[in-house]
């Protein structure tokens, strides 16, 4: 696919690419963009299944780009990471860039009964193992950008996807834009309104809630006398929710349904809004996702469901999954990461990749 974005500037040659074991392909990509050799780094593990990071070259002095991303061995890719930030930060690097295509545990950004916010556990481990700058693409949540100390580039991979639709979807006009479930509703919709296409919502859920009946919630409030309360006064009670049954708002009889989310990874719901679109008449259904996590059973599952293609960037590696299934499609953008690259390291605007981009995005 071809690319609006050309390396013109070249690159001194105090900078070094250094890759862990989660995603060496796209490291070699990016490199290989770049102009630029491939650091001499190795990660191993010992016997004992403790992480080894030896770097053959200097790194004194030098902007050090550590390409790691979250794959399925996620907390091994953590500790890569971290283990090689800090190794170039006691080796006296001049500055340590993350980055990170998918950044694992973005989806616990949010307080849930008695857990914890594990993104910004893992953006203060970052940070303290010496990382100066992350540049990551497609957050789960945007606002996970301010859990880090040091400066964060959310790069956005819709450009590529949009591109896909253009190029590769016949008669992509005749198509609508479909929202899995209404939170995903404003990425549809700026899909929606830069294709001059219209939008649809499913509403209602397939799986059922998990029963928080024996977390304490339930328990009765303690006795505790007091003149100033009344008998009966107490804290109200939150009414319960009632899905609704599962229903498609917006007309695709006789239209491609082209569902659209940051990530792929729990592939049943997929499935299951896939069905209810047939359903309702829509002829083709593509799913496009930023991060293809694919997990378990996912392959199965897509060759199983009505959907016709699952677009996916090479952001996570996937290629077991494609063998599985000739469905899953792949969108390289090794070329915007290495373009921000080239453009940290020269000290240039960032703003160029961020052009039209809103909030929605």
């Amino acid at each position: 696919m071809t690319s609006s974005i050309k390396m013109d500037v070249p690159i001194t040659s105090d900078i070094m690419i250094i890759g862990g074991n989660s995603h060496p392909e796209l490291a070699t990509l990016i490199a290989n963009r770049l102009g630029v050799k491939s650091g001499g780094c190795s990660v191993y593990h010992k016997t004992n299944r403790e992480t080894m990071v030896e770097i053959g070259d200097s790194v004194r002095g030098k902007d050090i780009y550590i390409i790691q991303t979250g794959s399925k061995d996620v907390n091994n890719n953590i500790m890569e990471l971290l283990i090689m930030a800090y190794a170039c930060k006691t080796s006296s690097a001049k500055n340590i860039v993350g980055v990170i295509p998918y950044l694992p545990y973005s989806k616990q950004c949010k307080m849930r009964k008695r857990g914890c916010i594990v993104s910004k556990l893992l953006a203060k481990m970052m940070c303290k193992s010496g990382l100066t700058h992350v540049i990551t693409m497609d957050l789960h949540q945007k606002e996970i950008q301010g859990f880090f100390d040091c400066p964060v580039d959310n790069l956005r991979a819709s450009p590529f996807l949009l591109q896909y639709i253009q190029e590769c979807i016949p008669d992509y006009r005749n198509s609508v834009i479909v929202a899995r479930n209404p939170g995903s509703a404003k990425k549809a919709t700026s899909y929606a309104e830069r294709l001059r296409l219209g939008i649809a919502v499913i509403h209602g859920e397939q799986r059922e809630s998990e029963s928080d009946m024996n977390d304490g919630r339930y328990s009765p409030p303690a006795v505790v006398p007091s003149r100033t309360m009344e008998v009966g006064v107490g804290v109200p009670v939150h009414p319960a929710k009632e899905k609704p049954p599962i229903n498609v708002v917006g007309d695709v009889g006789g239209r491609i349904a082209i569902m659209v989310d940051d990530m792929v990874d729990d592939v049943q719901s997929f499935a299951a809004a896939a069905e209810v679109l047939k359903e309702r008449g829509a002829y083709k259904i593509y799913v496009l996702a930023t991060h293809g996590l694919l997990s378990s059973d996912a392959p199965r599952l897509i060759d199983e469901s009505p959907i016709d293609e699952v677009v996916v960037t090479n952001t996570i590696p996937h290629e077991l999954q494609k063998m599985q299934c000739h469905k899953i499609k792949t969108v390289d953008i090794s070329i915007l990461l290495a373009e921000a690259i080239r453009r940290i390291h020269n000290k240039e605007s960032m703003s160029y990749l961020f052009k039209n981009v809103t909030l929605e995005d």
